[in-house]
């Protein structure tokens, strides 16, 4: 008879623990880099959630984790999610056993903090009969082993613009903070009418990740920063995950030579998968994801609705949210990057 499942809780400072969370998280194929222990300490601490980070046991042994933290707030409603800030989530395990026991316990969380819905953001569906958001898709597409051979696998329109930025003069570089990073993250998103990230959680991403999480930005030649990247690297894979450009980056293709330079130098390090991230479908990072010759795979975020009578749309597709853009996109800079922090810690 095999022994039973035990479901744990990961706590923020047990650093043996979140070693062995971390070893099960690298050997499971279901686990991405959202799945890592890190996300722990960083959602409570800079976003001041209350995190679940559960695991499941049989036999002293990890076969199986599921991080979780709830949202709550007045204005975007209360959710327990798996995970927030995070494009893939759900549960990694070793078996069915396990992922059925971690989906009950966060499902008996769920109701006990009185949640309006869980959520889980599968890559691969998981229950048939759940309500289901269609509205995103992810790009991953093979490195390949030859710097030449990814340059060509682009198709030509786009590796024209790649060739562009390198005619410009364009150069990239690995910068050791986050601060030409987030002022031209934080000036592009504000141009989109969204509020930004706080400034301490991207150097935080930094301190917690390592060597895993990494900052490219390119320059013009003379020196002024164009385009800046944070990606992180999970196993053979690396994903572009935040970014942010100059208004004179488009005339300059230096958004173009800035994921080039990515695959170049992730081509070098000998890694194996590009995962150019989420993308809502019908918009133009979605086109501009095509463009480069990656087709879109369906993401499979799950819902179990209890104090709602549908899935939630916390998007700026959503109608009723456009007067809000508008008016964000005429605040001052330092008034959105003062304020975005209190706003965007609801939307996860």
């Amino acid at each position: 008879m095999a022994a039973a499942i035990e479901i744990r809780r990961l706590q923020a400072q047990d650093a043996a623990g979140a070693a062995r969370w971390d070893a099960f998280v690298l050997g499971s194929p279901e686990a991405t880099f959202f799945h890592r222990a890190g996300w722990l300490g960083l959602i409570e601490r800079q976003f001041g959630h209350q995190a679940f980070f559960l695991y499941a046991e049989r036999a002293g042994e990890i076969v199986g984790v599921l991080p979780l933290a709830q949202v709550k707030s007045r204005l975007f409603g209360h959710a327990l999610v798996a995970l927030p800030f995070a494009v893939y989530g759900g549960v990694a395990s070793a078996d069915a056993e396990a992922a059925a026991a971690l989906e009950r316990e966060a499902q008996a969380i769920a109701q006990r903090l009185g949640a309006e819905h869980l959520e889980f953001r599968n890559i691969a569906a998981r229950h048939a009969d759940w309500p289901t958001q269609d509205l995103y898709v992810t790009f991953r597409k093979e490195i390949l082993p030859e710097e030449e051979a990814n340059m060509l696998a682009i198709p030509r329109k786009q590796r024209a613009m790649v060739r562009k930025g390198i005619k410009n003069g364009l150069q990239s570089h690995i910068d050791a903070n986050v601060d030409r990073f987030f002022a031209l993250y934080a000036d592009n998103v504000h141009r989109h009418g969204t509020p930004a990230m706080p400034k301490r959680y991207f150097a935080a991403l930094l301190k917690t990740f390592g060597t895993d999480a990494e900052v490219l930005t390119v320059t013009g030649p003379d020196g002024r920063p164009l385009s800046s990247v944070l990606s992180f690297y999970f196993r053979d894979e690396v994903l572009p995950y935040y970014a942010g450009d100059d208004e004179s980056a488009r005339d300059l293709a230096a958004n173009d030579f800035k994921y080039w330079e990515l695959m170049r130098r992730a081509c070098a390090r000998g890694l194996k998968v590009f995962d150019y991230g989420r993308s809502k479908q019908g918009t133009g990072s979605y086109s501009f994801k095509k463009n480069w010759g990656f087709e879109p795979t369906p993401l499979h975020y799950e819902y179990c609705l209890y104090k709602r009578d549908a899935i939630p749309q916390n998007n700026p597709n959503n109608p009723k949210y456009q007067l809000m853009i508008k008016t964000w996109r005429r605040l001052p800079i330092g008034v959105a990057n003062w304020l975005g922090p209190f706003i965007v810690r609801s939307l996860g």
